[in-house]
């Protein structure tokens, strides 16, 4: 089995268990570079990088723009190159290199993020349909009613037979079970006299955040129950796309390189140099040698790491 078709098949478990990660192609290489056309590469929301898109120069700025596409969900071509310029295009990232090779290559970065949640408590028409959509637009369906089973719903991923998220009954003791975890939209399909009413209910019992209770659908007075579920898919997909916090990834602490002016990753720098209080960090050999000639210091024999 090949490097890249590993890379792939830890891609699948990885989707398989829902977990967030970045697969980055190598698709355009100008010689020399380490890496070639079709290499492959796979990086992990902890930033970790299993696979080859070339040495140190290209490595450390793939796995940045990883880390920032799993943030934005949106995929880039990321263009590494001696003398590249930016491109100002949608969809494009430049970098300028000063690997020694002077190679250039031409990365797609390519996020999957997990199948978002739509989980539909009831058993009425709106639910249902709710459900099929949910699947249909690609969603992980969950339908929750007390003594469902799966076949009741075949279009949902899973189906649970009792509110498990805490020992209550269905209706408005649902909404209170969904207050307590961090979910982007709650809506309640009711008319507006029973929201009400199960809204102040939940308020009589003190329960907290119900500002964040919404009754779905609520410009499709009159409508089908068919009608109400697609208006409510429509406010989720809305909620879904403008709340994009909730992918944000945290990056790697850099530097920049005082020679090339390349970003170095602070954490795992191969190559830096501490004068006086101050920690410098370099891409590579060549650039921390021109900083020890540039200060005045003799050049040493090359360590894979020299800090002191």
């Amino acid at each position: 089995m090949s490097l890249a078709d590993d890379v792939l098949d830890r891609a699948a478990e990885l989707r398989r268990r829902g977990e967030t990660f970045v697969v980055a192609t190598v698709v355009r290489v100008e010689p020399p570079t380490s890496a070639q056309a079709g290499d492959k590469a796979l990086i992990t929301a902890d930033g970790k990088l299993w696979g080859w898109v070339g040495g140190s120069c290209s490595e450390g700025l793939v796995r940045r723009e990883a880390m920032i596409a799993m943030g934005d969900a949106q995929p880039r071509l990321v263009k590494i190159a001696p003398d590249e310029s930016p491109d100002h295009l949608p969809g494009v990232v430049s970098h300028l290199s000063t690997c020694p090779s002077a190679g250039k290559l031409d990365v797609f970065i390519d996020p999957q993020l997990p199948r978002p949640l739509l989980l539909v408590v009831g058993d009425t028409p709106a639910a249902r349909t709710l459900v099929k959509l949910g699947a249909t637009i690609g969603y992980k369906t969950c339908a929750v009613h007390p003594g469902a089973v799966p076949t009741d719903f075949p279009e949902a991923d899973q189906v649970i037979g009792s509110l498990d998220l805490a020992p209550v009954r269905p209706n408005e003791d649902a909404v209170e079970a969904l207050l307590r975890y961090d979910v982007a939209y709650i809506g309640l399909v009711a008319s507006r006299r029973r929201a009400a009413t199960v809204l102040g209910v939940l308020q009589g019992r003190g329960v907290g955040g119900l500002e964040r209770v919404r009754r779905a659908a609520d410009g499709s007075v009159g409508g089908s129950q068919e009608e109400i579920a697609l208006a409510t898919l429509a406010e989720i997909a809305a909620e879904r796309h403008a709340d994009q916090r909730r992918y944000a990834i945290p990056l790697p602490e850099t530097a920049i390189d005082p020679i090339c002016g390349m970003s170095v990753e602070v954490k795992g720098a191969l190559h830096t140099l501490r004068v006086g209080e101050t920690i410098h960090y370099f891409c590579g050999a060549g650039c921390l040698d021109a900083f020890k000639l540039r200060e005045g210091q003799a050049v040493k024999s090359r360590p894979s790491r020299t800090d002191g």
